[in-house]
């Protein structure tokens, strides 16, 4: 097949794609109740980041949709103790560590205004079960902390850290359901934690697609936007820009982003002799980030591991590849060989970067490759995280601890249309529609398991698998458009 062909069936494949199920089914179930968050920082929060985000793009849609909710956070100097921010009740009290405690003891008192927790766990938990008497708790993770606390904290400060995330949370949430936003995280939380209870995978949202962008920079360009922190790795990857540089005539590379290591960092791009190839251009404005971002022909990431890669969506929803090491969370925002590519370590970086480069230098091939990553990027909408989310949240208090899921693909039968169904499975499932065709994803079963279950359904004749990874990560959508 053609690379004019391949473009032209993705447009029909997006052309013909019903609207998918509205993200809010499972967020209305919870219309009418009071959820209280626990994360050690909000929103507003001078070093709030990623996780912040996560959290705060859901429950605002959460509040927009009828639901109140309520966070306790630590009070950063210069913040009030109580603010309402998109609707969010922000609560906030103590500091980096003595927040735990006085939580605990602001919701022993306070438990009975709400319906449901979420605690979110980053590094230290909260031990909300503690004090939660029968309220659903539901515990979110980016990613494991247990190499992290070595680099934070002296020997006996690392072994407690290491201990709290460890065996005291598995003692105190026991196998209440826990929220991971990839497949990476989960398989930490099983192989590193010791989880056994139910892990539900709710990835990270994103923006809303913008337009294609009308034109790329004329010469090869490697835009970056990353924290100048040491576990991005950016000294690493300056030295394999070098390699590039000799290989790539024209080369030219952007780094967006602040932190620590930017001095080192500006050193280095003078040692290496690549001042008229890199620009360390600092914070930016979103515009001009986004901007940085949509000319460039590729981005990269070498973190040494991470629970979700929020800039690699992010450039590949402007149609940029991303070059990565192949590390826990970033694995799997990148679809290797189709939205990217993944290499074992740092040393391979130069190498691929070169390849990659010389392969979008075809104006055609990196059409189809911008395409792919467009299609992948427009799978993660804050909306619906909003859903998988809640839906996890309504969990039954002990649903199969399996971690096995299956996607089912049928014709729609007469007299069930797709809110009906999804309103019949459970709250961890997820319904695509495509025309005539439905697909879905079952948690918590085999081939046989989601036979049954359709089958209770009126629907008799289907094709099952098991779900991988991108079916995890995208929903049955993924069984049917491009980002298969």
């Amino acid at each position: 097949m053609s690379a004019t062909q391949i473009i032209d069936l993705a447009a029909e494949r997006r052309a013909r794609r019903e609207a998918p199920v509205p993200a809010d089914g499972q967020v209305a179930r919870l219309v009418g109740r009071h959820v209280l968050v626990l994360n050690w920082r909000d929103v507003r929060h001078p070093q709030a980041g990623g996780a912040e985000q996560y959290m705060h793009e859901i429950a605002r849609r959460w509040v927009a949709a009828g639901v109140r909710v309520t966070w306790y956070a630590a009070r950063p100097e210069g913040l009030s103790r109580r603010e309402v921010v998109d609707g969010i009740e922000i609560v906030r009290c103590g500091g980096e560590l003595t927040l735990y405690p006085r939580v605990l003891a602001r919701l022993a008192r306070t438990r009975s205004r709400f319906d449901a927790i979420v605690d979110c766990q980053n590094g230290i938990p909260f031990f909300s079960p503690l004090v939660a008497g029968d309220l659903p708790v539901l515990q979110v993770l980016h990613h494991v902390h247990q190499d992290q606390f070595a680099t934070r904290f002296p020997a006996p400060l690392a072994a407690l850290g290491r201990f709290l995330e460890g065996r005291a949370a598995r003692r105190v949430y026991g196998e209440r359901t826990v929220a991971a936003v990839s497949p990476s995280t989960r398989r930490e939380l099983r192989r590193r934690l010791g989880f056994r209870g139910p892990v539900a995978i709710v990835p990270n949202g994103s923006a809303p697609l913008p337009a294609p962008r009308a034109e790329r920079a004329t010469a090869p360009t490697v835009a970056v936007v990353s924290r100048l922190v040491p576990h991005k790795r950016i000294d690493a990857l300056l030295g394999q820009v070098a390699e590039v540089a000799r290989a790539v005539p024209g080369l030219r590379v952007d780094i967006v982003g602040d932190g620590p290591e930017r001095p080192r960092l500006e050193a280095l791009v003078d040692e290496l002799g690549l001042a008229g190839t890199v620009t360390l251009h600092g914070f930016a404005p979103d515009a001009v980030r986004d901007a940085i971002i949509s000319r460039a022909w590729v981005t990269t990431s070498t973190s040494d591991a991470e629970g979700w890669g929020c800039t690699v969506i992010e450039a590949a929803a402007q149609g940029v590849p991303c070059v990565a090491v192949d590390v826990p969370g970033i694995r799997d925002s990148v679809v290797d060989g189709r939205t990217g590519r993944l290499v074992p370590d740092v040393t391979a970086m130069g190498a691929a970067i070169t390849e990659v480069l010389r392969e979008l230098a075809d104006d055609a091939r990196a059409r189809v490759r911008e395409d792919a990553c467009r299609e992948w990027a427009g799978a993660f909408t804050w909306e619906r995280s909003a859903d998988l989310l809640a839906g996890a949240l309504l969990a039954d208090a002990r649903p199969a601890r399996s971690d096995l899921a299956t996607v089912a693909r049928f014709r729609r039968p007469a007299g069930l249309d797709a809110r009906a169904l999804a309103a019949a499975l459970r709250s961890t499932d997820q319904v695509h529609v495509e025309g005539g065709e439905v697909a879905v994803l079952l948690t918590g079963c085999d081939e046989t398991d989601a036979a049954a279950v359709l089958a209770r359904l009126g629907v008799t004749e289907a094709s099952y698998r098991l779900a991988e990874k991108r079916d995890l990560l995208a929903g049955p959508a993924a069984s049917v458009g491009v980002a298969a």
